[in-house]
């Protein structure tokens, strides 16, 4: 898989992103959902923190704000990393599932990070009212925005039986996170290392071992 192919992954898994996340934030209001199946539904929600909502705040004894802005900066320096990461291994011919992982992850890391950094400015608050592109009054500012998450899979939805300790009569919900079309391409991307693993990691030593020959092969390849 080579680097036209590659950017032109990145860019229609950018552009499925960003218009659903578009549509979500100039057609729904905060906390109002869809239902498309029982066990799918549209939800809007925002996401001011890390995976699963989490905040730097909840951990360290930093503001929410300076928290926020932590995160957004250390996205930015992760997607450097990632992007050379990638550019390494197509420049070294790695296998085709190695390189298709590495995009997913990168095109999925690089759809958050444009929530986080141009969402604050680029549109009005969403609780109560529909937001407005290019709004006068914007909710943040530049490295402020937060992520918009819609994708929701309530599969199961339910109630622990009363007799079983400790969870008996509390709610149980599967599947509870709400995600978006970025964080699927990053779980993708990260479920491939790990489901193909060998394939990705070991495609290249068997393809040498392949063209070893004679001993004298194999000392040159050591070599």
């Amino acid at each position: 898989m080579g680097l036209k192919k590659s950017i032109l992954l990145i860019i229609l898994i950018l552009i499925i992103d960003q218009v659903s996340k578009f549509y979500i934030k100039t057609n729904f209001v905060l906390g109002e959902s869809v239902d498309v199946y029982n066990w799918f539904k549209i939800l809007f929600i925002e996401n001011e923190g890390a995976a699963w909502g989490a905040k730097l705040s909840d951990i360290l004894p930093i503001s929410d704000n300076t928290g926020k802005l932590v995160l957004t900066i250390f996205r930015l320096f992760a997607i450097v990393g990632i992007g050379y990461w990638l550019f390494d291994i197509i420049k070294k011919q790695s296998p085709r599932t190695y390189i298709l992982a590495v995009c997913l992850i990168f095109a999925g890391a690089l759809g958050n990070i444009l929530d986080s950094v141009f969402y604050g400015v680029l549109f009005d608050a969403s609780n109560g009212n529909v937001a407005t592109l290019f709004s006068d009054e914007p909710y943040g500012s530049l490295f402020y925005g937060k992520v918009v998450d819609m994708l929701y899979f309530p599969m199961v939805d339910t109630t622990w039986p009363e007799w079983m300790p400790y969870f008996g009569g509390s709610r149980f919900r599967f599947f509870e996170p709400v995600f978006n079309i970025a964080d699927t391409a990053i779980s993708t991307g990260v479920g491939i290392l790990i489901v193909f693993n060998k394939r990705v990691f070991g495609e290249h030593d068997e393809e040498v071992d392949t063209s070893i020959t004679s001993e004298e092969d194999y000392l040159s390849a050591k070599e």
